[in-house]
């Protein structure tokens, strides 16, 4: 079975539970502290070591999430861990939280410059997105110097490159073109 299917699968049935049980976020929030300790060195080996014994990766999971998680998500980590998918968590958590944030009608939004932008920068780009997708965004921001100046916008399967770096590139083709022409 695909890799992609299986986290989806697990995480829209939680996410399916969560809403029906009135829970949705605090399960939110238990899938965005499982993807963070996912990304601590030990607990990646933990999941990752195919000789550590299922129980013992029930145990150590749930001692790790045992005050902060509710029962759906301690549930969801025992019949993972049962099934020996628990290479899948991850994903899983990431699923549960893409899932969770199109059901709250939130387009998460990368606006990628060479410097820091200011808040009224900010705001006007994500009133523009707002109002040309209509929808609520998560802008999240990147700094790579290497695009010069402009930005980059990658708004769901929308990417507008307005960058100094594209600019020149598209120069450098042309005249590479022209010279290749004369």
């Amino acid at each position: 079975m695909n890799d992609s299917k299986i986290s989806v699968r697990y995480a829209r049935a939680l996410f399916g539970l969560a809403v029906e049980k009135k829970e949705l976020e605090r399960i939110f929030d238990d899938m965005k502290y499982i993807s963070e300790i996912c990304r601590i060195p030990e607990v990646k080996e933990l999941i990752d070591n195919p000789v550590i014994v299922p129980s013992k990766k029930k145990q150590a999971l749930r001692s790790v999430l045992r005050d902060k998680a509710h029962d759906l998500t301690l549930s969801l980590i025992d019949i993972v861990v049962g099934n020996g998918r628990e290479k899948f968590i991850p994903a899983i958590a990431r699923e549960f939280i893409r899932e969770t944030k199109t059901y709250r009608g939130i387009t998460e939004s990368v606006l990628t410059t060479a410097v820091e932008i200011n808040d009224n920068i900010r705001s006007r780009i994500r009133d523009l997105i707002e109002n040309i997708f209509k929808t609520k965004v998560e802008l999240k921001e990147e700094i790579d110097k290497n695009i010069i100046g402009g930005f980059i916008l990658k708004v769901e399967d929308s990417y507008i490159d307005a960058s100094v770096r594209k600019k020149l590139r598209t120069i450098e083709k042309e005249l590479k073109g022209s010279a290749l022409t004369t």
